[in-house]
């Protein structure tokens, strides 16, 4: 799923003419392009959609909206590691670095791991 997910920004910069912001999403980091809103400042929230800010968001309507997503594992499913949750959902155990002919994920080694 694809969602866009209100976060805190903490930190700006700018970058080689683009500005980024490091924001907060209830504990996962990252950085999102600034560019459909230059205006905006390290504390305000906003909405981001695949690695755009979007949309101005007050701060309790940002936490409300977290805390749902959380409580429904959005947060989980849009910033998790898709291998591990694909592989709950199918039931299967957590996939692990040393599984035998496989990948930390469970999946075929590739040509050049098994040449290694």
């Amino acid at each position: 799923m694809c969602l866009a997910v209100p976060g805190k920004v903490l930190e700006i910069e700018d970058r080689e003419g683009t500005r980024m912001a490091v924001v907060d999403f209830g504990g996962v980091v990252k950085e999102v392009c600034l560019e459909y809103l230059p205006d905006l400042q390290v504390g305000e929230y906003t909405i981001v959609h695949v690695g755009f800010a979007l949309q101005r968001l007050d701060e309790e309507s940002a936490r409300q909206t977290l805390a749902l997503f959380e409580g429904l594992g959005l947060l989980e499913e849009e910033f998790g590691d898709q291998w591990a949750i694909a592989a709950k959902a199918a039931g299967a155990e957590q996939p692990t670095d040393d599984a035998p002919g496989g990948d930390a994920h469970g999946g075929p080694q590739r040509d050049e791991e098994a040449r290694a």
